[in-house]
């Protein structure tokens, strides 16, 4: 029971995080998300068999200290955009954002005293879920959303040598997974939030 709440969480939150980036191109002038259908909360269009379900899964059933899971990409037509370059940094920090907004988001009830035992583990489980999706996806590797925003702050040759990168960026995530590199990058980010707003985690 205890994995069927953190998957439905991280689905949940992989699905916010994917609308935010078709909101955000669409209010920037790409409606590619919008005509295909990808602007909803309905998870149908965009459950990924391996990314949303069959990885998440496999990481909690052997115990890893970070999960992770991602739902299928917005389609986002860059070169839509009003102004290409800045329209893909903000673009790509839209999702992050989304996912820092939602562990603000649960904050709230503990904070005002809104909870029973069981709310209360739910809700410090989507912290730390949004918390790390939010920070992992900030790590400059592509196809991260992080690689994306520093390409946008690059002059045009590096942009396109730090995009061409994408198609290995997912053996060097799983390489730092393994090295346990990920682990010092995103819980001291969960931790320092814990402190901020007095959560206690540890």
């Amino acid at each position: 029971m205890h994995y069927i709440i953190q998957l439905i969480i991280l689905i949940f939150s992989a699905i916010v995080h994917e609308v935010m980036h078709g909101v955000a191109a669409e209010k920037l002038g790409d409606d590619t998300a919008r005509l295909e259908g990808r602007i909803t909360l309905n998870p149908i269009p965009h459950i990924d068999p391996f990314g949303s379900i069959a990885l998440p899964l496999f990481l909690m059933m052997v115990g890893s200290p970070v999960i992770l899971g991602a739902a299928k990409p917005v389609p986002v037509n860059f070169n839509n955009l009003r102004d290409p370059k800045r329209g893909m940094a903000l673009v790509s920090l839209a999702g992050p954002l989304a996912n820092f907004g939602l562990a603000i988001l649960c904050v709230i009830p503990i904070k005002l005293g809104l909870v029973n035992q069981l709310s209360y583990e739910i809700l410090i489980q989507a912290i730390i879920i949004n918390l790390v999706l939010g920070t992992f996806n900030l790590i400059p590797i592509p196809p991260l959303d992080g690689s994306k925003v520093l390409a946008a702050m690059a002059p045009d040759r590096w942009m396109y040598k730090i995009l061409e990168w994408e198609r290995f960026g997912f053996l060097i995530v799983f390489a730092f997974l393994y090295l346990g590199l990920l682990d010092r990058i995103l819980w001291p980010v969960v931790l320092w939030f814990s402190r901020i707003f007095g959560l206690g985690l540890y």
